[in-house]
Formats: structure tokens, C-alpha cells, sequence
């Protein structure tokens, strides 16, 4: 089954810059339709109020952390089957063991390009 590229993709980060990054790596990828939140709070609000195909989430945010948010997403009977990457800037074993016991679908280390975060989908959604 062929991926829906204008199914809406949330991005989460509480650096303007990395979300206008992802949001550019998305649109050469193909992504129409890509929203974005500061902080966990607000991408679970955001979550509650639209359905998304994809969420691509920072791990290190203030006040929520990514971490919290896929627990949130996870523990939330319509959120559940949401994928969800995890991006950082650290590759540290027990934060890629905690994403995984958590339920996140894949994890991205920064710095990566469009090739990378292709890969990352496909592996999550499938090919498109």
C-alpha cells in the first residue's frame, strides 16, 4: 500500500530552527501536510484534536519532553497506533533502550539529512 504523502505529519521541537530543518527535509521528501508544536504539551493537544499519520518528535523539550509525550501518546488508547520517531542529539544506549520499552517506532540521531529520515519513515509507514 502506497504511502499518503498529504497525511498530516506532526513535528515536535522546542527549536524553531530544527522544526523549520525537518519541515524542508519533509516537503523534499514529498510530505505535503506537516504541522508543528513548541513542546509535548502542546503536540498532545494538537494530537487530541486532529488524527496524524506521523509524529517526528525531539527528545530534550521543556516542560515535556519527548520522552513524556510518546508515554503520553502510548498510554492513550486513540493515540496509540500513531508512529512515532524519536529525534536526538545524544545516541545514548539507555535513552534508544527507554524510546523502545516506551513504544517508539524508530529513532533518529541529529545531525541527519533526507536520505536518513527517508530510511526512518519507510522503516516506520512503508515505502512512498
Amino acid at each position: 500500500m502506497a504511502v499518503d504523502l498529504s497525511m498530516p505529519v506532526l513535528v515536535v521541537d522546542d527549536y524553531k530552527t530544527m522544526i523549520r530543518i525537518i519541515r524542508n527535509l519533509l516537503k523534499q521528501l514529498g510530505f505535503t501536510n506537516v504541522d508543528d508544536a513548541a513542546d509535548g504539551t502542546e503536540a498532545l493537544a494538537k494530537m487530541r484534536g486532529k488524527r496524524y499519520g506521523l509524529v517526528i518528535s525531539d527528545w530534550n523539550m521543556e516542560p515535556m519532553t519527548g520522552y513524556e509525550l510518546l508515554k503520553e501518546v502510548r498510554s492513550d488508547e486513540g493515540l496509540k497506533p500513531t508512529p512515532f520517531i524519536m529525534i536526538t542529539a545524544e545516541s545514548k544506549t539507555e535513552n534508544v533502550i527507554a524510546a523502545k520499552k516506551a513504544g517508539v517506532n524508530n529513532y533518529i540521531v541529529k545531525p541527519f539529512n533526507a536520505a536518513t529520515l527517508k530510511t526512518k519513515i519507510t522503516a516506520v509507514i512503508g515505502e512512498f
